[in-house]
């Protein structure tokens, strides 16, 4: 057997059979992290315990195979990427182990995701101190690999500085533990191995004592190359603080004891406006006196990004200005806190720089602030008006003294370059992120950007700062290594690497003998494969192939909590399952490398068969990615002229179907209940599990409408059109009169308009041929000289009509017909009379918020308009119901609706008190269809918010 990856494999087989190794092209995701580089693995591991990392290294070893490890693949220095095999050890290596909160320290395994490791310490009073912008989905074992730093670092500093101690696996194969007194051996029968290896690490250090103590550990943030001074006999040598940061490159750490820190009882946030970002770094040397936690900055482009992408009131709580500082402090008391913040303003203020400065009171203002910061990368990387910017030069770090005089010396250098950066960073700790305009796609691109890199080096160390402040230098910064150390320490950061790597096997390319900066970029891109699409992508200059590199791997959708995105990703774990590997795959598609069979590859069609087509992706993720209309484009293409799976006709076709079933809705409903149905169910690939909704008669549907008070009724005219969208008509008619009756009630009387469909269940299973005909069909009738608004009860034929229709048909008709568009909350925020109240409303509401309206409907959100019409409180299920139209009825899918539903559906459910007089509120017809699945035979019933608000309604919401 000559193949080295078909020795592994086998060998692996023998001595890790439980261990899961995958090979192909479905391992494509793992080809990127959040750099600008695309190596492709030859294997993914997926160990469970460091028995198998053991397997797997002595099995690479044993065949030449290179090994890189890797946690949430958030780094952007190409650290978590390899050509050999990648471990994840994110997807099971997970667990916390201990927390012993009399010492003040925890014990976990090097997957464990940092807010999973926080939320377990918070009872205690007790928190991991490093806290990176990417603290949702980062792991424990990625920040001990770069040593990552984070928000807070001006108080806690880097990661280095609270390991006790690291459990690892040498490339032979040895497990050892590495603390502040050296190495030692967990296996007995190693000890005579685990010894010669801290004695040459020992005499390493005795023959480099004079360039360790002049060039290392100079400036705090000084991230860049390996920390051998931790070494020095002065330090202890504290070979644990020693092996942070070193990237995976000497050894693969499985398991961490880590130092935690107390939570402050207190805390304030200042903002502080500033004309631009140097203005700002001249006042942090001041603010630092102040012994703030943070103090972080930002320009103009990120907060503009936000707003446009979610809405100008997802950003609050900023002063009049084009660049920010957040500084927060904290204290035993909110008093002393809000004193010291109110007097740092003032001096501030006397100083003359700031435009504005306020303290932030409000939580959800913190929060919604807090939110712009970390979302800073994703959001810089494709701005509000498209252009598209880089990695590369993100993490450069001075003395934060120096910090204006550098900023002021790098935008004059980036100009002369005649390139565009994007700031934003931990600028009390004197580390700036930026994203550049690089062109990276074309030969003279990559020339001109690896000269600005040097350039950029060279200046840094000018002003005696380092290349890498917190991210580590990875494929980006380790050719530049030169330009800060002289030869004789990079000759030692070989040696060092030697002692633990002989062979040069773990994580190949960084720090020593690196790449070229230049190779192997995502970006240097053979011929393309064509893609011609039905879907415009208006948005994207590229079309579909843009679209899909809007991902830059930042992995907000790998988080387990906040926001809606991923739901497929939080019930499986699975890379493959989150936005970001789906997208990923798509990349690796239109390049036509390793996904070689393009619309027609079954890998891609496999990584988004669990893709619910939320679209929350097209709001949560910072760089906007809307997988649902990737996943329509591809289904359309992948099975044009082939037989569809049964569920596309079955479901996808309803609109038409359940349109004759109205006609004879009684005696179907009473077929569809008895065996025949569940034949028929399982005939058209619909889940059994499942109770099909019963069809409403036409007479219902005719009886309904004639009550709907129209401007004739109410004794003026009609304001706006009430389209009743398919499910409306056939499932739930009784919302139409209920949605007429509130709008009237509130100062908005409707004519409603029947017979139409915005063609949504022929995008989601990718029929957009049919969908682009019934599409230009209602836009036809819509469009026909009424201006009036169209307000829509069902949120998903909302959306459907106010971003699908535009985006797939591309006229000015649909264009017109979409900015008229409102949800039935929507029209209410905005077109309601002054002084309109409601009938009394109950005072607790459970509410789950259709996923569509959450991500196209900005700030006009059901739970905002509950509040606002005196609902005490709103206990709302973040996150996708599970069922998403049609993927819940779909057999092979049921199993993951519920998981999905089990994430924060279900237990707003189980947690109702009968005893209380809880209403729940869900307006989508497959949110309210779920609810009933798992909840309906305890009494719960879920309302449209119509409902809930009908003046007609006896009770309106409340369930006993």
């Amino acid at each position: 057997m000559s193949d080295p990856l078909a020795r592994l494999t086998a060998r692996l087989a023998e001595t890790a059979p439980g261990l899961r190794v995958e090979t192909g092209p479905g391992t494509g995701a793992y080809a990127y992290d959040a750099s600008n580089y695309r190596v492709p693995p030859r294997a993914v591991a997926f160990p469970r315990t460091a028995d198998d990392v053991v397997a797997v290294l002595r099995a690479c070893r044993e065949t030449g195979v290179p090994v890189t490890a890797r946690g949430g693949g958030t780094s952007m220095a190409g650290n978590a990427v390899g050509p050999g095999v990648v471990l994840d050890l994110s997807r099971h290596m997970n667990q916390i182990l201990d927390i012993d909160p009399g010492a003040g320290t925890a014990r976990v395994e090097a997957g464990v995701v940092l807010d999973a490791l926080c939320a377990e310490t918070a009872p205690y009073g007790l928190t991991f101190g490093p806290d990176p912008s990417s603290h949702s989905r980062c792991t424990i074992g990625g920040m001990i690999g770069n040593d990552a730093c984070g928000n807070r670092s001006v108080r806690h500093g880097r990661t280095s500085s609270h390991i006790e101690a690291l459990e690892i696996v040498t490339v032979d194969g040895v497990r050892a533990l590495a603390d502040h007194e050296g190495l030692h051996p967990l296996d007995p029968a190693d000890t005579e191995r685990v010894t010669r290896l801290e004695a040459d690490v020992r005499r390493l250090i005795d023959a480099e004592l004079a360039p360790i103590r002049t060039e290392l550990g100079r400036i705090p943030r000084q991230v860049s190359g390996y920390q051998l001074h931790h070494l020095l006999p002065e330090n202890g040598f504290d070979l644990a603080r020693a092996l942070v940061g070193t990237e995976g490159s000497c050894a693969v750490v499985t398991a961490a004891t880590v130092r935690l820190v107390a939570t402050a009882p207190a805390s304030a946030l200042l903002t502080l406006g500033y004309d631009d970002v140097v203005d700002a770094a001249e006042d942090v040397p001041e603010i630092l006196r102040r012994h703030p936690t943070a103090v972080e900055g930002m320009d103009e482009a990120i907060v503009a990004t936000m707003r446009a992408r979610r809405g100008e009131d997802s950003v609050t709580g900023l002063p009049d200005g084009r660049a920010w500082l957040y500084v927060e402090l904290d204290g035993d008391d909110e008093e002393s806190v809000a004193a010291r913040a109110a007097e740092l303003l003032d001096v501030l203020k006397a100083r003359g720089r700031i435009t504005g400065g306020r303290v932030v009171d409000s939580a959800a203002e913190r929060r919604s602030l807090w939110r712009v910061r970390e979302d800073g990368a994703g959001l810089a990387a494709r701005l509000v008006d498209g252009g598209e910017s880089w990695p590369g030069w993100e993490d450069a770090a001075v003395a934060p003294d120096q910090l204006a005089a550098y900023l002021r010396d790098f935008r004059e250098l980036l100009a002369s370059h005649g390139l565009t950066g994007v700031l934003y960073g931990h600028f009390g700790a004197g580390c700036v992120h930026v994203r550049i305009d690089f062109d990276l796609a074309t030969d003279a691109g990559r020339v001109a950007a690896r000269r600005f890199l040097g350039e950029a080096a060279a200046l840094v160390v000018e002003h005696g700062g380092t290349l890498s402040g917190e991210h580590g230098d990875g494929r980006a910064r380790g050719e530049l290594l030169e330009a800060m150390y002289s030869q004789r320490m990079i000759r030692a950061f070989a040696a060092f690497k030697e002692v633990f790597d002989p062979e040069g096997l773990l994580n190949p390319g960084v720090i020593v003998e690196p790449a070229r900066l230049d190779a192997d970029l995502a970006l240097h891109t053979p011929e393309l494969l064509p893609v011609a699409t039905l879907f415009t992508f208006p948005h994207d200059e590229d079309g579909f192939e843009g679209a899909v590199r809007r991902c830059v791997g930042i992995g907000r959708c790998r988080s387990d909590t906040g926001g809606v995105m991923c739901p497929s990703y939080r019930a499986t774990g699975e890379e493959n399952d989150s936005t970001r590997g789906r997208a990923r795959l798509l990349q690796e598609m239109v390049r036509g490398e390793t996904v070689q069979d393009g619309w027609r590859s079954t890998e891609v069609r496999d990584a988004l068969d669990l893709c619910l087509s939320c679209k929350a992706c097209s709001s949560d993720c910072p760089v906007g990615v809307d997988m649902a209309t990737y996943k329509a484009e591809f289904l359309h293409r992948h099975y044009r002229s082939r037989l569809r799976p049964r569920s596309h006709y079955s479901l996808g076709w309803l609109p038409f179907t359940s349109a004759l079933a109205g006609y004879a809705a009684r005696p179907l409903n009473a077929l569809l209940r008895g065996p025949l149905g569940s034949l028929l169910a399982r005939l058209g690939g619909v889940t059994t599990e499942r109770t099909i909704p019963a069809f409403a008669s036409r007479r219902e549907l005719r009886v309904v409408l004639r009550s709907v008070p129209s401007g004739a009724t109410t004794g003026g005219s009609s304001k706006a059109l009430l389209f009743v969208d398919s499910f409306t008509r056939a499932f739930r008619p009784q919302v139409a009169g209920a949605a007429g009756r509130v709008l009237a009630d509130a100062g908005i009387p409707t004519t409603p308009r029947d017979g139409l469909c915005c063609g949504l269940t022929w995008v989601s299973t990718g029929q957009l041929s049919v969908a682009r005909r019934v599409m230009a069909r209602t836009v036809a009738r819509l469009d026909d000289g009424d201006d009036r608004p169209v307000i829509v009860a069902e949120p998903s034929c909302a959306a459907a009509l106010k971003r699908d229709v535009p985006e797939l048909l591309g006229t000015e008709a649909a264009r017109r017909v979409a900015d008229r568009v409102h949800t039935f909350t929507g029209a209410l925020t905005d077109l309601a009379e002054p002084g309109w109240t409601p009938p009394p409303l109950p005072e607790d509401v459970v509410l789950q918020t259709h996923c569509h309206e959450y991500a196209t409907f900005k700030g006009r959100r059901p739970a905002d308009l509950l509040r606002r019409l005196g609902v005490r409180k709103v206990d709302e299920a973040e996150g996708c119901c599970g069922l998403a139209g049609n993927f819940g009825f779909e057999e092979q899918h049921y199993d993951t609706s519920m998981a999905v539903a089990d994430l924060a559906l279900k237990p707003r459910l189980d947690g109702i008190d009968p005893a209380e007089r809880t209403a729940v509120v869900a307006d989508g017809f497959s949110c309210a269809t779920q609810i009933d699945h798992l909840a309906g035979d305890r009494g719960v019933r879920a309302l449209h918010l119509a409902e809930l608000l009908d003046p007609a309604a006896d009770r309106p919401g409340e369930t006993p």
